[in-house]
């Protein structure tokens, strides 16, 4: 029987992931940094609810030491654990910046670095990096939320190259609005009042986002995508979950810069 590992599995995608792989008859290694938030997945047969917090190595050593202990394998890594911080870069204390980054990118390197020599021993296994649209593209007051996931993108790409001789597959899903707790608990908003200059931008971000999430996709889109890029046999390496990503992703390939930016200002008015 198959294995996964998910991190940030106690709500969102990563829930539904885990209902989804274990609806399926995969063991399921439910990780989170409350463990007590997945009482009704620890109810399900063959899954484990485990601590691990992305800025704590330990958590991270520990979780995935217990999931091989309990199934004996790890087959599947789903690094889908993050929040988005926005806000203008001078409204964030140096140590919000590096939160954000120990989280949505150091986190996911130490996960899948803890998981490597298991799945290079095995000469198999497959590590699926959840990315964004906001990976490829770019909005106001998202400098760091999207400079983490243009990273993901960018070492999920290289990582490809390297572990592809050993039988691991990399994969980067791409979602796009999608109906979670992203403006709530997994969204970090810092304004500072006295940076006036920044507040028209503000309120235009306001705007785009309420255009931008007016029919997101639900989370189960995102699992059957992470389904499908965990059985593709192929080496493709992205794929998209949400009709806006599919739209979105595809205009930035075709414009150049101007163009498209351009048109996210004017979703912005």
């Amino acid at each position: 029987m198959n294995t996964i590992l998910i991190t940030g599995a106690s709500s969102g995608i990563g829930k539904a992931t885990a209902l989804r792989f274990q609806s399926e008859g995969w063991n399921v290694i439910a990780t989170m940094r409350d463990p007590a938030a997945g009482a009704d997945l620890a109810a399900l047969d063959n899954v484990l609810v485990t601590r691990l917090d992305m800025t704590d190595s330990a958590s991270i050593a520990a979780a995935v030491a217990e999931g091989i202990a309990r199934f004996g394998r790890i087959d599947t890594l789903l690094n889908n654990a993050g929040y988005g911080a926005y806000g203008p870069l001078e409204a964030f204390s140096a140590d919000r910046i590096r939160r954000q980054f120990d989280t949505n990118v150091i986190g996911l390197l130490e996960v899948t670095k803890a998981v490597l020599s298991h799945m290079r021993a095995n000469r198999a296994g497959t590590i699926v990096n959840i990315s964004s649209i906001g990976g490829q593209i770019t909005f106001p007051l998202g400098t760091l939320y999207h400079g983490t996931k243009f990273a993901v993108e960018g070492l999920s790409e290289a990582l490809h190259y390297e572990l592809e001789p050993l039988g691991i597959h990399v994969r980067i899903v791409e979602p796009g609005m999608i109906k979670t707790d992203f403006g709530g608990r997994s969204f970090d908003f810092a304004m500072d009042e006295r940076l006036t200059d920044y507040t028209s931008t503000a309120q235009a971000m306001g705007r785009l986002f309420g255009k931008m999430a007016a029919n997101p996709s639900a989370p189960e889109v995102v699992a059957d995508v992470i389904w499908t890029a965990v059985n593709d046999t192929s080496s493709r390496l992205r794929f998209r979950a949400g009709s806006d990503a599919e739209t979105l992703l595809d205009r930035r390939k075709q414009e150049d810069d101007e163009s498209f930016l351009g048109s996210i200002k004017a979703l912005m008015r």
